[in-house]
């Protein structure tokens, strides 16, 4: 029999189920993987890679020589596996296509966000909006979500193509190993973004970073040509007596003349040294 329930609805089906995976199963005390001579009980979390943001779905596997149920948290979870897990002649055959067809289009999926991640880099660097480094959490976020649903999909595989008990035939083994090979890439794939989107923060960060150095350059250059004008400000306004400037007709004029002269020949120096 193959069958696609869900959770809260095993009960009804405890007949064609081991005693001790039923009891697992009713209690939710099911393990990740368990493998015995007459069957094999695991759980994983269906993460539906191509709608971004939803939850993660409970299912639960249990298959032996006559039997393959699929037990599923929710309604949503069971509904993706309506339309993965086809009936097959044999209960490992089913079970392989189920992960065939949960794992086929992944890559593209994965080329995909890669060339996404690689354009909002191009446009970060050149826009620097908040909107950029929200963006990179998200990204940080869904790939987190990514890595810890291939590396439970590769120890699934790894399991099953062990084989411990030889509960699988030899073409169910080559199949499965794989699938394991399949997952083993699109984990180090994802890893691989992880590192690229680590880099894509620290690069946009650099670039603020350089910016706000300019910005700083500016003002202390804006600060160094004001600051002889204000020593000299101060001066003249002590007012002592015998300041004869304060008495000249063209005072004025030249004390004008000389603050020009000093904020050009500042600018000219850093201008020359290259601080703006």
């Amino acid at each position: 029999m193959q069958k696609i329930i869900m959770i809260d609805e095993a009960q009804a089906y405890t007949q064609y189920i081991e005693p001790k995976a039923a009891n697992d199963i009713c209690t939710g005390n099911a393990q990740t993987f368990e493998s015995y001579k007459n069957y094999i009980l695991f759980v994983f979390y269906m993460y539906d890679i191509h709608q971004k943001g939803l939850p993660a779905n409970e299912i639960i596997i249990y298959m032996d020589h006559e039997d393959l149920f699929f037990l599923c948290e929710s309604r949503r979870g069971y509904e993706r596996v309506c339309e993965l897990a086809l009936p097959k002649e044999t209960n490992e055959k089913s079970l392989w296509e189920f992960f065939q067809n949960l794992l086929k289009h992944d890559m593209d999926h994965l080329e995909d966000f890669e060339c996404e991640i690689a354009d909002e880099e191009m446009a970060a660097m050149v826009r620097h909006h908040d909107h950029d480094i929200r963006k990179i959490i998200a990204y940080r976020k869904e790939l987190l979500h990514l890595k810890r649903y291939y590396e439970q999909l590769d120890a699934l595989m790894d399991n099953l193509a062990l084989n411990e008990h030889h509960f699988l035939t030899e073409d169910g083994v080559r199949h499965f190993s794989i699938l394991a090979n399949r997952t083993a890439r699109y984990f180090a794939n994802v890893l691989n973004l992880r590192d690229y989107v680590t880099q894509m923060r620290e690069a946009y960060q650099a670039q603020i970073d350089i910016e706000q150095n300019n910005l700083m350059r500016l003002f202390t250059v804006i600060t160094a040509v004001f600051l002889p004008l204000t020593l000299m400000v101060g001066w003249y306004g002590m007012n002592f007596k015998n300041m004869p400037e304060l008495d000249w007709p063209y005072a004025y004029p030249i004390f004008l003349g000389v603050s020009v002269l000093v904020c050009a020949g500042l600018l000219m120096y850093f201008r020359k040294k290259k601080w703006f």
